[in-house]
């Protein structure tokens, strides 16, 4: 038999986890003793070692419930500073090339800067920046051209003629699309030729003269003269699926090249780029003739070659035949300077040359 003091303790323990387990009677206080414990389910008073445990399993019961409060509160407090990240984010991040509004939310909380014109406008570009526009340089002789004398030269030379073919055949006169499909290729050699003077510069701890800034330069102008251009002529899917044949052969290809021989390599792109202002000015006659139609000038040129508002097609085959003429230049001196016998290091690069 159980004495009495056991039976007591064991009223005790499963009076408490009744009201916990067992029943959804609460322990609470007491108006007459204080504490009522098993007596909620035994119907007797709880005595003085009843009424410890009691207070002691209240006592705990209370640091538990606490605790899960205050993780209940935590958890309440995140989902509000998530959703104020959010308001932030979506108030603070706008869109850029087409005008809508974008909200990117970032844990790192970076946000765009909010650039404005000079007249206090909305920039509405993100492609390009104010300080990166400017005025082109249209007294730039169109006509200048390098003799071939060099082996070297006269393989650039031919080999740039050949490429030539079956572009006029596959184009013909449809020049907005020849211009498109050009800049497509044009915007190449100056993003392989900065890369791998990079990479030089890193592998032999020497600065580059400021030719990886220029050719990366070169090749961002030629990009937006394709952004500009797909403004204009909408190129068709077959075009598009001739635009990654054409890159990744040419990529390559001139990747080989400059590894080989940089003099070669700014040969062929100032040979290239000949060819280019050959293929604009034939581009502006059709546009004197009427053949094709001298549409407003895009937007995004308006802006990039600080163009006046009431500007035309024609205006911006000028400005792109000028750049051309001076990517010209630059490859053919980068060439000459190989072909001296230094490096391109050696010599500080035409930067803002466009």
């Amino acid at each position: 038999m159980m004495t009495r003091g056991a039976s007591r303790m064991t009223r005790v323990v499963m009076g408490h986890m009744g009201s916990r387990y067992f029943s959804t009677t609460i322990i609470r206080n007491d108006a007459g003793t204080g504490v009522t414990g098993a007596g909620l389910l035994h119907g007797f008073q709880a005595s003085s070692s009843e009424k410890g445990v009691v207070t002691r399993a209240r006592h705990f019961s209370v640091m538990g419930s606490r605790s899960a409060s205050t993780m209940a509160l935590n958890d309440k407090q995140q989902e509000k500073d998530s959703d104020k990240k959010v308001e932030n984010g979506g108030a603070a991040a706008s869109g850029g090339d087409g005008g809508d509004e974008k909200s990117v939310v970032s844990y790192w909380g970076v946000q765009p800067s909010k650039v404005t014109k000079p007249d206090g406008t909305e920039w509405k570009w993100n492609c390009f920046r104010p300080w990166e526009t400017y005025d082109a340089d249209m007294s730039i002789d169109l006509t200048k051209h390098h003799a071939p004398v060099t082996f070297l030269d006269k393989f650039a030379y031919w080999a740039v003629k050949a490429l030539r073919y079956p572009t006029d055949i596959f184009f013909q006169r449809r020049y907005g699309c020849r211009a498109m499909m050009l800049e497509t290729v044009a915007a190449v050699p100056g993003m392989v030729g900065g890369m791998l003077l990079h990479c030089k510069s890193l592998r032999r701890f020497e600065q580059s003269g400021g030719w990886i800034k220029a050719l990366l330069e070169e090749a961002e102008n030629e990009r937006m003269h394709l952004m500009t251009f797909m403004e204009v002529a909408k190129p068709k899917w077959y075009e598009r699926a001739l635009v990654f044949t054409v890159q990744g052969v040419f990529f390559n290809a001139y990747f080989a090249t400059y590894l080989l021989s940089p003099k070669l390599a700014h040969r062929i792109v100032g040979y290239l780029e000949e060819e280019a202002i050959h293929s604009y000015t034939e581009f502006l006659k059709e546009l004197d003739k009427g053949n094709i139609e001298n549409v407003p000038a895009p937007a995004i040129a308006i802006d990039y070659w600080r163009l006046p508002k009431d500007s035309t097609l024609r205006d911006v085959v000028l400005v792109v035949r000028a750049d051309e003429a001076h990517h010209r230049d630059v490859n053919h001196f980068a060439s000459d300077i190989h072909y001296q016998g230094q490096q391109l290091k050696d010599s500080p690069a035409p930067l803002g040359y466009h």
